[in-house]
C-alpha cells in the first residue's frame, strides 16, 4: 500500500501553477525583447557574471546593465514556478498520466535557456544564436502549454472530434506557424534592432527576407480560415471557436506587422510583435488541441450482490 501524501496539491492549484507558467515564459520573451530594443544585450558584457568582476551590474554601466541583469534576474523567478509545478505534479493524487514528463520538459527548459542567453552574449549577440534564443523559448511555451491542458483534461482515452482530414489539416496549419516563427527570427536578424549598437547582422536582405515572412503569414491565416469553416461544417463548436480566435489573433499580428515595417519598426511596435507571436503560437496549439479531446474514465461497475439465501428448516 502506498503512503499517503503529507502535502497533497488540489486540482485547482495545479491548474493554476500550470497557467502561470504560461504567463511567465511569455512574460521573459517579452522582456528579453525589452532587452533587445533598448540595445541593452550587452548591458551585462559576460556570462555567467555580469561583468569580470562582479555577478552584478555596477553603477558604471548604467541603464543598460540595469535592463540586462533584470532579465537575467527574471529568469530565476521563472524557474521557481517552474519548480513550484513540478513539486506540484508530483504531489497531486491521483497523478494523471504525461503530467511529469511535461513538468521536467519545462523546468530544464528554464536552466536550458539561461545558457543560450549566456552563448548570445559571449557570441557578442550573433544574430542566428539570438534567433535560436527566441525559438528555443517558444518550445518552453509549447510544453508549458501542453502541461496547462493536460492538467484540465480528465485521465482517460484520447478522442478525435473532427474528421482525420481536418486533423491533418490542423497540423499543416501548426508547422506552418512554426515556419512563420522561424522565418520571423531571420527577419529581425537581418534588421536594425540587433540588441547592441556593435552587433553583426546575418547578412539577408531585410525586404526580401520581409516578403518572404509575410507570404508564409498570408499561407497561415488561408489555411486558418479554411479551419473556421471546415470545423463550422462539420459542427466542432470547439474547434470553430478556437480557429475564430485564431484567425484573431493572426490579423492583429498581421497588422502590427505591416504597421512597424512602415514605419520604420518603431521599438514599442517591434516589442508589442514579440508579444503577438506568442499568441499566435498559443491560439495555434489551441486548435490543436480542439480537435481532440479526453474522455473520463467511467467507473468500474460494482460486483453483482449476492443474495442472501435463507436457511431451510430440516424436515422434522
Amino acid at each position: 500500500m502506498k503512503p499517503a501524501v503529507r502535502f497533497p496539491v488540489s486540482t485547482t492549484l495545479l491548474r493554476r501553477l500550470t497557467y502561470a507558467n504560461i504567463v511567465a515564459n511569455v512574460a521573459i520573451v517579452v522582456t528579453g525583447g525589452a532587452v533587445r530594443l533598448t540595445a541593452s544585450g550587452l548591458g551585462c558584457p559576460t556570462w555567467p557574471r555580469c561583468t569580470d568582476e562582479s555577478y552584478t551590474t555596477t553603477a558604471e554601466m548604467g541603464v543598460h546593465g540595469v535592463i540586462e541583469f533584470g532579465n537575467r534576474l527574471l529568469t530565476f523567478a521563472v524557474g521557481i514556478i517552474a519548480l513550484a509545478t513540478l513539486l506540484a505534479v508530483l504531489l497531486h493524487r491521483p497523478r494523471r498520466r504525461g503530467l511529469l514528463p511535461l513538468a521536467v520538459a519545462v523546468f530544464l527548459g528554464i536552466p536550458a535557456q539561461a545558457v543560450l542567453g549566456g552563448i548570445t552574449v559571449l557570441t557578442d549577440l550573433n544574430p542566428w544564436v539570438v534567433g535560436l534564443h527566441f525559438l528555443a523559448s517558444m518550445l518552453v511555451i509549447a510544453a508549458a502549454y501542453a502541461l496547462w491542458q493536460r492538467a484540465k483534461d480528465p485521465d482517460g482515452p484520447v478522442v478525435a472530434v473532427v474528421p482525420a482530414p481536418l486533423r491533418t489539416l490542423a497540423r499543416i496549419t501548426t508547422a506552418v506557424s512554426a515556419a512563420v516563427l522561424v522565418i520571423g527570427t531571420w527577419v529581425t536578424g537581418s534588421g536594425p534592432h540587433a540588441g547592441d549598437h556593435g552587433a553583426a547582422r546575418n547578412g539577408l536582405d531585410p525586404e526580401t527576407i520581409s516578403q518572404v515572412h509575410a507570404d508564409s503569414v498570408f499561407l497561415l491565416i488561408g489555411l486558418s480560415v479554411a479551419l473556421v469553416f471546415a470545423f463550422r461544417a462539420v459542427g466542432a463548436a470547439r474547434a470553430y471557436r478556437a480557429a475564430l480566435v485564431l484567425v484573431a489573433v493572426e490579423l492583429g499580428q498581421g497588422l502590427i506587422g505591416f504597421v512597424q515595417y512602415f514605419t520604420d519598426l518603431p521599438a514599442v511596435l517591434v516589442g508589442a510583435h514579440m508579444l503577438g507571436s506568442c499568441l499566435v503560437l498559443l491560439a495555434t496549439l489551441s486548435v490543436q488541441w480542439s480537435t481532440r479531446e479526453r474522455q473520463p474514465v467511467a467507473p468500474a461497475p460494482a460486483p453483482p450482490s449476492t443474495p442472501a439465501v435463507e436457511p431451510v428448516a430440516a424436515n422434522a
